[in-house]
């Protein structure tokens, strides 16, 4: 059966939520709209025409992208052009397009943390944070019989998180006063006279992205006509993730033999990588993709190495003036092994049970080595 391309969508951003992308990105459904319907799903780190006819053959309606081919803002499709020719070819074909980009490198579970797992390292954290939860105080007023409803419902709506424990509530009893006006239907007493009520205050945690679904949540299980709740934003530092990962690994190595070790890791048989293979690595810095921007996180946090891919000889020569030993093992070669863990999540998906999905076969990397 065949499932709409929001839902597909949704459960995308939830792996890897819109609202952690790099403000200059452009992610989500580039083609398409997320009303039609999808039974065929193909996954890529990036297309070209090679990769479309693979998707086309497989009998994709939709496409799921690491690199987008609409990055830039458009000023024409040509398609004597070859950006505009496979736009052209994946519009005419009625395949919707999705891009998770910096959303995908930045997430827990993501580019960099599947690159981590893949090394073994320990104590692994952002190593450049660019986003950090916003986190808010709820205080509602219940009467004492329905505070377990309020509770449930608040709960199951994404508050009370704090760390790895769940369902996180203060609960204090007191009595509330109220007066209800002409044209108040009260739960409790009766218009014109005050009434007092022996109420529960219950207070609890909620980050900002559960909001606006908690509070709908809240008042539609309390039973007030018109409920007191208070809600305060708060300073308490939040989850926060952003580029790039740092970590120890399980035991110390020596540069050469981290360079054996990555090779085996990514199945690859060429790296480049500058300092002295004798060096000692304990903690490593990383960024699948282009990372070199990240070396001053990566000399702060302590790491002796940056593994990443586009090296520069200029950005190198500075880094080895700073005692920072790198290792290029490409692009295509760090951020690849994702393509497998987002098919293999949408895979485990219930509303997807019946879809089928496809990783595409093809490598797009466009460096040889003689």
């Amino acid at each position: 059966m065949a499932v709409s391309c929001q839902t597909i969508v949704s459960l995308i951003e939830k792996l890897a939520p819109r609202r952690i992308a790099e403000d200059w990105d452009n992610i989500g459904l580039q083609i398409g709209s997320p009303a039609q319907e999808v039974n065929k799903i193909f996954v890529s780190l990036d297309i070209n025409e090679e990769v479309l006819q693979e998707a086309l053959d497989f009998g994709a309606e939709m496409i799921i992208l690491h690199h987008t081919p609409i990055f830039r803002p458009l000023k024409r499709i040509r398609t004597d052009e070859a950006s505009g020719k496979l736009i052209a070819r994946i519009v005419q074909n009625n395949v919707a397009l999705y891009t998770a980009h910096t959303n995908l490198d930045a997430a827990w579970g993501g580019v960099n943390d599947v690159l981590a797992e893949m090394l073994g390292l320990q104590e692994v954290a952002p190593l450049a944070t660019s986003w950090q939860q916003k986190l808010y105080k709820l205080v509602v007023y219940v009467p004492h019989n329905y505070v377990e409803q309020v509770h449930r419902a608040l709960t199951h709506a994404g508050a009370g998180c704090i760390g790895n424990y769940s369902e996180c509530t203060f609960r204090v009893a007191g009595t509330g006063t109220f007066l209800p006006l002409p044209g108040s239907t009260p739960f409790l007493g009766q218009q014109g006279k005050l009434e007092y009520a022996q109420e529960t205050r219950l207070e609890t945690i909620i980050p900002e992205e559960h909001l606006a679904k908690t509070l709908k949540a809240m008042l539609k299980a309390h039973p007030y006509e018109e409920v007191a709740y208070d809600l305060y934003t708060l300073n308490n530092e939040g989850v926060k993730t952003g580029l790039g990962r740092v970590g120890y690994l399980p035991q110390p190595v020596t540069l050469a033999e981290l360079i054996d070790i990555i090779k085996e890791k990514l199945q690859i048989t060429n790296l480049r990588y500058c300092g002295d293979p004798e060096k000692t690595i304990k903690k490593l810095a990383l960024c699948g993709g282009s990372g070199m921007s990240l070396v001053p996180q990566a000399i702060f946090s302590g790491a002796q190495l940056l593994l990443t891919g586009d090296i520069k000889y200029h950005e190198a020569q500075e880094a080895l003036a700073q005692d920072m030993a790198l290792i290029d093992a490409g692009h295509f070669a760090t951020e690849r092994p994702i393509i497998d863990v987002v098919a293999d999540y949408l895979r485990k998906e219930k509303a997807l049970k019946n879809v089928e999905i496809k990783v595409s076969q093809i490598n797009t990397d466009p460096f040889r080595y003689a």
